[in-house]
C-alpha cells in the first residue's frame, strides 16, 4: 500500500515538474520574440487554394523606423512579395464575385474539402542591402454599390472599406491583399538594410527597380519594415489555350464520353437519326439569316437548329418550391439564368407535360436565389442532392442515363462547385466556364453573362460608332476583383493616351453614360476576368460593337460549341498584359474592321427579348444544350 501512494504521488510530481517545463520554454519563446521582433506583430498565414500558387506572408513590422520610401529598390524577382500590418485577414483561401452590392454579395469560391493535392513547401526571403524590394500603394475609394462596370476614377487619398482579396502574379503567386484596415496615409514599403537575402525563388537576371504597385496591395499605418517573408507555393494552375480547346472540342465530338443508357428509348433513336443528319448537313456558303464567319461550321449549325425547331421536346420537372425553384430571377448579373427560366416554362413550342416524350429534361432551380435561402455554403450541395434523390425516386428517367440527357442553367459563382458531384453528368449551362474547375467541354456549355438592368428594356443602348471612328485603342474600367485587375492597371493605367485603362466608374446616370460612350469609342473592349473567370464586358462588348479582348486564362467562350470566337475576339493570355498594346497594334487595320463587322453580325445571338425570335439568346442557349446532347448520346 506504501509502495502505491508513494507511487501516485511521485507520479503527481513528475507532472507538475513536466508542466513547469513547459510553462518555462512558452515563456522562453514569448520573451525571445519580444526582443527579436519589437512591437511583435502578427503572424499571417493564409491558406493554399488547389491549384493555385500562394504568399503567404510572415510579416513583422517595426512601427518606430523611420520612413523608407526614399529607399532604393533594386532587384526584380519571380515571387512577388507582399507585407501586412498588425492585423490578421480571414482569407480562408476563398474569392469574391464580381456584383453589385444592391442585389448581390461578395460570394466565395468553394474549395473541395477532398482534394488534398495541394502540397505546400516553404521558401524564405531575407532582406539585406543588397538587394532591397518596394510595394507600392495607391488606393480608390469605395462606394455603397460595388456596381462592377461603372465606376469613375476617385480620390486617391480616401480610405477604402475594410475587407479583403488577393492579386497574382504572371507566373501564378498569390499575393494576400489587405484593404482598410489602416489609415488613409499610405506608405510606401521598403526593405531596410539587416540580414541576409536567400530565396529559392528563382530571381530574375537583370537587377532593376521593383514597384509592384497594384491597386489594394498593401496599407500600412506609417513607417514600417520586413524582417522576413515566408512564401508558400502549390501546383501552378495549367492554362488552356484557346487551340488546345479546340482541340478538347473536336475530341469530345468524336468520342462520347457519356455513360450508356440501362435500356434503350425512342427518344434516343431519334437523337442518333439527328446526329446523322447534321454530320451530313448540306454544305451552304452562306446565308441571309446568318453569318457563316462567325461559325465554327454554318451548315452543320443551321442543320442542327432546323432539327431542334422540328423534333427536340423537353420536359420541365414540377417538383420543387419557390423560391428556388420556379421563380426567376431577371436582374443583375446573374440574370442569364432567370431569364431562360422564365421563357422555357412558358414555352409551348419545346415543352411537353409527358415526360415520355422529352428528349430532355430541365431541373429549374436558381442557382442565384439557392445562394441566398439556403443558409451556410456546404448546405447547398446535399440540397441539391436531395432533390436529385427525389425525381429519381418518383421517375425513372434520371436512373436510365445517370442524368446525361437532363440540363441545368446556373450563373452564379458557385453553380460548376455545387453541382460537380451530383449533377456532374448533367448537361450543364455555365456562366463560371472554367476549364480548370471541371468544366467538360463537349458536355457543359458556356452561358453569356448579360447584366441585365431593366427587365422592360433588355436592349437599351444597344450600337456604337463606325470602325472608323473608333479613337480609342483599349478600354476597361471595372472594380479590382480578383488578381488579375490589378495587374492590368498597374502596367496600363495612365500609360498611353490611347489606352484607357481605369479603375472604378460612378454608377450614377452619368458614370453609366460615359462608360457606354467609351465601350462605343473603343476599338478593343478588354474584358479581364474578375474572381471567376467570366465577366459581363464580353456582351456588353458585343451590344456596343466594340471588339472583345478576353483576358482570362482557362475561359471557355459562350456556344463554344458553334462559334468561331477567334474571327471577332482577341484572346491575350494573363501572363502577356505587359506586352498588351503590342498585340492590339500588331493587328493590321483591314483586320480590325472585318472583326468589328462580324461583332456587329453576331449580336443577334446574344439578345433577350420578351418574346424569342430565331437565333436569339434563348434560341442559342437551348440549341447547345441539344447539340451537346445530340452529339454525346449513346444506345444501349
Amino acid at each position: 500500500m506504501d509502495i502505491a501512494l508513494l507511487a501516485q504521488r511521485l507520479f503527481r510530481f513528475e507532472i507538475r515538474r513536466l508542466l513547469l517545463i513547459l510553462g518555462l520554454i512558452v515563456c522562453v519563446i514569448v520573451v525571445s520574440q519580444c526582443f527579436s521582433f519589437p512591437y511583435g506583430n502578427v503572424f499571417l498565414f493564409s491558406y493554399a487554394r488547389n491549384g493555385s500558387t500562394v504568399v503567404n506572408v510572415v510579416t513583422f513590422v517595426n512601427a518606430s523606423t523611420s520612413n523608407l520610401n526614399n529607399s532604393e529598390p533594386t532587384e526584380v524577382y519571380d515571387g512577388d512579395f507582399v507585407a501586412h500590418g498588425n492585423k490578421a485577414l480571414d482569407l480562408d483561401g476563398e474569392n469574391g464575385s464580381e456584383i453589385e452590392l444592391e442585389h448581390e454579395d461578395n460570394d466565395h469560391e468553394l474549395a473541395d474539402d477532398n482534394d488534398d493535392s495541394h502540397k505546400n513547401f516553404i521558401f524564405e526571403t531575407g532582406v539585406s542591402g543588397e538587394s532591397d524590394f518596394s510595394l507600392k500603394k495607391e488606393t480608390y475609394s469605395k462606394h455603397n454599390s460595388t456596381d462592377e462596370s461603372y465606376r469613375n476614377s476617385t480620390d486617391p487619398t480616401k480610405s477604402m472599406s475594410s475587407s479583403s482579396s488577393e492579386v497574382r502574379n504572371q507566373d501564378g503567386v498569390l499575393l494576400n491583399v489587405s484593404q482598410g484596415i489602416f489609415k488613409e496615409d499610405i506608405r510606401n514599403l521598403d526593405a531596410d538594410s539587416v540580414g541576409n537575402v536567400s530565396q529559392t525563388v528563382k530571381a530574375q537576371p537583370n537587377a532593376k527597380k521593383t514597384e509592384l504597385w497594384k491597386p489594394d496591395l498593401l496599407m500600412l499605418n506609417g513607417s514600417s519594415k520586413v524582417s522576413r517573408v515566408f512564401i508558400s507555393k502549390t501546383g501552378r494552375k495549367k492554362t488552356t489555350t484557346i487551340s488546345q480547346m479546340n482541340s478538347i472540342f473536336l475530341r469530345s465530338s468524336l468520342s462520347s464520353r457519356s455513360m450508356r443508357p440501362q435500356w434503350s428509348s425512342a427518344r434516343d433513336r431519334e437523337l442518333l437519326a439527328a446526329k446523322q443528319e447534321i454530320q451530313n448537313a448540306p454544305i451552304i456558303r452562306e446565308s441571309p439569316e446568318l453569318s457563316a464567319s462567325i461559325f465554327r461550321n454554318v451548315s452543320t449549325f443551321k442543320r442542327s437548329y432546323e432539327l431542334m425547331e422540328r423534333r427536340l421536346k423537353v420536359y420541365i420537372y414540377k417538383e420543387g418550391k419557390k423560391p428556388i425553384f420556379h421563380q426567376p430571377y431577371m436582374r443583375g448579373i446573374y440574370a442569364s439564368e432567370g431569364w431562360f427560366m422564365k421563357l422555357m416554362e412558358r414555352n409551348k413550342k419545346f415543352v411537353v407535360r409527358d415526360p415520355k416524350k422529352a428528349h430532355l429534361f430541365y431541373l429549374p432551380f436558381s442557382s442565384k436565389i439557392l445562394r441566398y435561402t439556403i443558409l451556410g455554403k456546404k448546405n447547398l450541395e446535399p440540397y441539391l442532392t436531395s432533390y436529385v434523390k427525389e425525381i429519381s425516386g418518383k421517375y425513372r428517367f434520371w436512373n436510365r442515363t445517370g442524368g446525361a440527357d437532363h440540363f441545368f442553367v446556373g450563373c452564379h459563382d458557385w453553380a460548376s462547385w455545387i453541382t460537380r458531384k451530383n449533377m456532374n453528368n448533367c448537361i450543364r449551362a455555365l456562366c463560371n466556364a472554367d476549364v480548370s474547375q471541371n468544366f467538360q467541354i463537349g458536355k457543359d456549355t458556356s452561358l453569356p453573362v448579360t447584366y441585365i438592368r431593366s427587365t422592360a428594356e433588355p436592349l437599351e443602348n444597344v450600337g456604337g460608332k463606325p470602325a472608323s471612328k473608333r479613337s480609342i485603342l483599349a478600354f476597361f474600367a471595372g472594380e479590382m476583383h480578383g488578381y488579375l485587375r490589378p495587374i492590368l492597371l498597374h502596367f496600363w493605367e495612365n500609360k498611353q493616351s490611347d489606352m484607357k485603362i481605369i479603375g472604378p466608374m460612378l454608377h450614377d446616370i452619368e458614370g453609366k453614360k460615359m462608360y457606354r460612350e467609351y465601350m462605343k469609342s473603343s476599338k478593343y473592349c478588354i474584358c479581364a476576368r474578375g474572381y471567376e473567370v467570366h465577366t459581363p464586358r464580353v456582351v456588353e462588348a458585343i451590344y456596343y460593337e466594340c471588339v472583345p479582348v478576353f483576358i482570362s486564362d482557362n475561359y471557355v467562350p459562350p456556344f463554344f460549341e458553334v462559334l468561331n470566337w477567334e474571327e471577332f475576339s482577341v484572346f491575350v493570355q494573363e501572363k502577356d498584359i505587359p506586352n498588351l498594346r503590342n498585340i492590339l497594334l500588331s493587328i493590321p487595320e483591314e483586320k480590325y474592321a472585318t472583326m468589328h463587322s462580324r461583332v456587329k453580325k453576331a449580336q443577334k445571338h446574344f439578345f433577350w427579348h420578351k418574346e424569342p425570335i430565331k437565333y436569339d439568346l434563348f434560341h442559342m442557349v437551348l440549341h447547345s444544350i441539344w447539340y451537346n446532347r445530340v452529339l454525346q448520346v449513346k444506345t444501349k
